[in-house]
Order: structure tokens, then C-alpha cells, then sequence
């Protein structure tokens, strides 16, 4: 089976955007435990933009090395330089420099729900770019539910304790920087192979937070043991697996029809944020994540109706 057949088949989408976004939600308690693990304050901004350049540079190699096994050339070429930076601005230095500063400053909880933003904010963006990828009754219905469904796995928690601060506005920079990076992704994929594109953008936006991180932290400030090394390799894993499955997701379909899996996002960061960091499991994660599916399975009836009708008048 091809990559592209895989990609498109119900199945593949189903488990691939599943599983992409699984290893995203594990990102929010990873980080947090990092965090504290390795003694990285919500004021040492150095020191976060270093750990994250770590993070990628760690994920680009890991890329490397997996497809080099499977004799795939990753030669860097030319031509590819300019639009490779470009990606590895937007979607690895400025998303994760957002990203990280606000978590430092939010709950792993809070950051989980507002990263169910970056749905809306690709599907938004979809319909502007695209013309066949417009905004419709369903696709408005679908996003609706899927927010709702996030607000509901955060009610218990939130109540009047949630504030929309410092923290809140970066994360949702961050998720704004992450929508419209899958959509130069997505551009980008049409000329260059995903593992090719993916490596080389994380390894382009992690000098970038490296460089920015150590020339005030220093480059190796931090004291790892074999727990902190594996929380920086896991880290490391689910952003090179995470973003190949994702951006293969993306190249192979339209964006309003897989956008809506991204509000798993903060269902799974909220279950194992509860489940890693000590906070309270509420019957409310359950529904949220049924308004979720909901929300998922109404988007992406639509183009099976749509082809529904098309057959009739068709065969008419």
C-alpha cells in the first residue's frame, strides 16, 4: 500500500491523526515535569528556548537516522534552503518560543484546552486560502461541538479559578503560529518528500531557540540524569513522529476535513495531564471527548454525503 493510499483511506486518517495528536496531548505533562525535573523557573525564558532547541534538534536527527536505515536520501538541496527556513520559523522557533513561555506561566491543564484553538485557527485559515475548502452549516456545527467538548473537559477544573492571563494570550499565539505552519506544510509537501521537509524544518527552528537560549543561559546549563535524558528523547519522538504523521495526514487531504482531529489535542493533554501530574479525573473529560468525536464525525460526513449526491445525479 502506498503512502498516499494509506493517508487517504478512512482507516489511515482515523489512525494516524489519532496517534499524531495523542503524542502532541503527552507533550503538556512531559513539559511540565521537565520543567520541574530540571529546575527551569516560568522566568527563565533562556533556559526554555534552550530545552526546547534541545528538543528538536534531538527530533530532526531522530528523523535522520530513521529514514537514512531505510536508504531514503535526505540530502539538502538548494532550491529547498529558503522555504525550509521559512517552515522551520513558523512552525518549530516561533510556535515552541510561544509555546513554551506560556506554559511556564499557565496550568498543563489550561494549556491542553487552548490548544484546541489551533483547529478553528487552520480550518479559518483553510477557508480564506482555499476555495474548495470553504466554511459550511456542518463544518461550523462540527468546530462547535469540538469547542464545547474541550470547555466541558475543563469545566470541572476552570470554574472561577480559570484566567485568561499572560500565559493564555501566548499559548494562543503559539496555536495561530502552529494552524498556519500545517498550512505551509501542507504548500511545501507538494515539492519536497515529508520525512525531507519535517527533518530539516525542525532542524532549522531548533538552532534558532538554541542559539537565542544560549547565548544567555549558556549552551549547557542544565543537569540531566537518566530520567530528565528520557523525557527529552520522549519529547523528542512524539514532535518527529508526531509532525511525519501529521504532515502526511495533511498532504494528502483537505485541511477542513482533518483539521477538526486537532481538538484531541487537549482531550488527551487533559487525561494525562491528570493522570502524570496529580490532577483529579472528572466524569466531564468523558462527555468532552464524545462532543469531540461528535464534532469530528459531523466535518467528515460531509464530503460522503456530498459524494452521495454526486453518484445519483451521476447515474441519473
Amino acid at each position: 500500500m502506498t503512502a498516499e493510499r494509506f493517508f487517504t483511506s478512512k482507516l489511515g486518517i482515523i489512525a494516524a491523526a489519532m496517534l499524531a495528536t495523542f503524542l502532541w496531548g503527552s507533550a503538556f505533562p512531559a513539559i511540565k515535569l521537565s520543567y520541574t525535573a530540571l529546575d527551569i523557573g516560568a522566568n527563565e525564558y533562556d533556559k526554555q528556548l534552550l530545552f526546547a532547541g534541545y528538543r528538536f534538534l534531538l527530533a530532526g536527527l531522530m528523523i535522520f537516522v530513521f529514514f537514512t536505515l531505510f536508504r531514503q536520501s535526505l540530502k539538502l538541496r538548494r532550491q529547498t534552503i529558503i522555504p525550509l527556513v521559512q517552515l522551520g520559523f513558523m512552525q518549530t522557533f516561533l510556535q515552541y518560543l510561544l509555546f513554551y513561555f506560556g506554559l511556564s506561566y499557565s496550568t498543563g491543564m489550561q494549556g491542553a484546552v487552548i490548544a484546541g484553538t489551533a483547529s478553528f485557527f487552520q480550518i479559518l485559515f483553510a477557508h480564506f486560502l482555499y476555495a474548495d475548502d470553504s466554511l459550511s452549516i456542518r463544518k461550523w456545527l462540527g468546530i462547535a461541538l469540538g469547542f464545547a467538548g474541550v470547555l466541558v473537559v475543563n469545566l470541572q477544573k476552570a470554574g472561577a479559578d480559570f484566567q485568561f492571563g499572560i500565559g493564555e494570550l501566548l499559548l494562543l499565539l503559539a496555536m495561530m503560529a502552529s494552524a498556519y505552519g500545517n498550512i505551509m506544510a501542507r504548500e511545501r509537501a507538494a515539492t519536497m518528500d515529508i520525512s525531507y521537509l519535517t527533518a530539516y524544518q525542525m532542524l532549522f527552528g531548533s538552532v534558532g531557540l538554541i542559539v537565542v537560549g544560549g547565548i544567555s543561559a549558556g549552551f549547557f546549563p542544565f543537569a540531566f540524569n537518566l530520567y530528565t535524558i528520557g523525557l527529552v528523547i520522549y519529547l523528542a519522538f512524539l514532535s518527529a513522529a508526531g509532525f511525519v504523521l501529521w504532515n502526511n495526514v495533511m498532504k494528502y487531504n483537505k485541511v477542513g476535513k482533518v483539521s477538526m482531529y486537532l481538538f484531541l489535542v487537549p482531550v488527551f493533554g487533559v487525561m494525562l495531564s491528570v493522570v502524570f501530574l496529580d490532577e483529579v479525573m472528572h466524569y466531564t473529560i468523558l462527555i468532552g471527548l464524545m462532543l469531540v468525536v461528535l464534532g469530528i464525525i459531523i466535518v467528515n460526513r460531509q464530503k460522503s454525503i456530498k459524494g452521495q449526491k454526486e453518484k445519483l445525479q451521476s447515474s441519473a
